[in-house]
């Protein structure tokens, strides 16, 4: 018998955002334990349009790139703010702090990490002047 999961990552992984009270306003559902992962992991997140993320974060050790699969926007890395648009793909160093901002079309990104992963540094409020 062949080893693997095959889940919907719309019907079968929760979104959550609902449970921090950002639904509609952002989706973010996280692959790695909903698939059983033992190294690396992956999300779909999505933005409503002109929606600023109300948090960033950066890691310790993994490594992440991002896949802007629909609309654009921009993401705020340390004090440096990057546009993107469809297709774009950011990769983005450990430490390296990071936050997004939807355009008008609204964002969707595949999130892929590397490495040893979980664990997070919040940052609060990266889009205050």
């Amino acid at each position: 018998m062949a080893d693997y999961t095959h889940l919907n990552l719309k019907d079968d992984v929760e979104n959550a955002s609902e449970k921090f009270n950002l639904a509609p306003d952002m989706e973010a559902r996280f692959g790695r334990n909903a698939l059983g992962l033992a190294g690396g992991g992956f999300s779909y997140q999505k933005l409503a349009p002109n929606f600023d993320a109300p948090f960033g974060h950066r890691h310790t050790t993994q490594e992440e790139c991002y896949v802007v699969i629909n609309g654009g926007g921009s993401v705020k890395l340390e004090d440096e703010v990057r546009e993107l648009k469809q297709w774009d793909v950011l990769r983005v160093a450990p430490t390296t702090g990071r936050a997004f901002k939807a355009g008008a079309d609204g964002l969707e990104l595949i999130a892929i990490g590397f490495g040893p992963g979980g664990e997070a540094e919040m940052i609060q409020q990266p889009w205050a002047e």
